[in-house]
């Protein structure tokens, strides 16, 4: 009896590894190989070792791609962690029409990257864009937006912002409901103040929901692609350019596929590095305090 049923387990266990594989696996493993050779599509292959890797050391713009990416990641993970956090703490008070105010709130993280990319690529235009329009109308004059290598990323972090703050206002606020009263009642009759209260109790408590945020909008702003190929496609020059866009050249425009799975595999270690960080960040939160 006991073998039959073992025997019915595998037949489970069985399709769930061999779908690992196929879909996981086998694919990184495939990357790896190709990582190691010499391979332009419509040409032959010429086994090189580590040339790949060693050459995306000494290749100054793909090293300016990861500082893209991680100035990007960066301030598109802060951003939303401060607003979101703010906008939670707003929401989660009662006044009128708040269930309004809370849809009106997230509408952007409904709509499609692409779609959004596009309104903001006419909003950042520097002749006939609404933005200059009401820089204007305060007597500010007109700024290049993402025509400009200084202001690339930071534009296109705005639009990073607008769209993903709704989604930790909802994390963190789900945190929030779930606090439990007595503390907040306690600091009341020992006359802690508001600030007092949201320092020593608030914010210690919403802590790991908050850390949660941090590691979604981490994965999240590594891999952003869409957004940044519509408005700026990596320019002006490379100002903008991030490892996803560098990535994509080299597969899709040079037919680079071997240096393009060397930037993958790159890529991979770097995105482990840091949700690995703000994992063991989250786990010195104190979860359960």
């Amino acid at each position: 009896m006991f073998n039959s049923n073992r025997s019915a387990l595998y037949w489970f266990i069985v399709p769930a590894l061999i779908a690992i594989v196929a879909i996981i696996a086998f694919p990184w493993a495939f990357t790896l190989w190709m990582s190691l050779f010499d391979w332009k599509i419509g040409s032959g292959q010429t086994f090189i070792g580590l040339g790949n890797y060693t050459s995306l050391a000494s290749d100054q713009r793909f090293l300016e791609s990861i500082w893209h990416t991680l100035l990007f990641t960066a301030m598109a993970v802060a951003g939303p962690l401060v607003l979101g956090t703010l906008a939670a703490l707003v929401f989660n008070h009662k006044f009128p029409l708040r269930g309004f105010m809370r849809g009106l709130f997230t509408l952007p993280m409904m709509a499609t990257p692409v779609a959004i990319a596009l309104v903001w690529t006419m909003m950042f235009h520097p002749q006939q864009g609404v933005l200059n329009y009401l820089l204007s109308l305060v007597g500010i004059g007109p700024s290049e937006w993402v025509y400009s290598p200084r202001l690339a990323i930071p534009c296109l972090v705005l639009v990073d912002i607008w769209q993903w703050t709704p989604l930790v206002m909802l994390i963190v606020l789900g945190g929030l409901a779930s606090l439990p009263v007595d503390p907040f009642e306690a600091a009341y009759m020992e006359g802690a103040s508001r600030w007092q209260t949201f320092r020593h109790i608030t914010l210690p408590m919403i802590l790991p929901f908050i850390m949660i945020a941090a590691v979604v909008r981490l994965i999240d702003a590594l891999k952003t692609f869409d957004t940044i190929y519509v408005i700026t496609q990596g320019g002006p020059g490379t100002a903008s350019e991030t490892i996803n866009l560098y990535l994509y050249l080299q597969a899709f425009s040079f037919y680079q596929v071997g240096k393009a799975s060397a930037v993958v595999v790159v890529f991979f270690v770097i995105v482990v590095a840091l949700s690995l960080t703000l994992f063991w960040m989250r786990e010195r939160s104190k979860w359960n305090d």
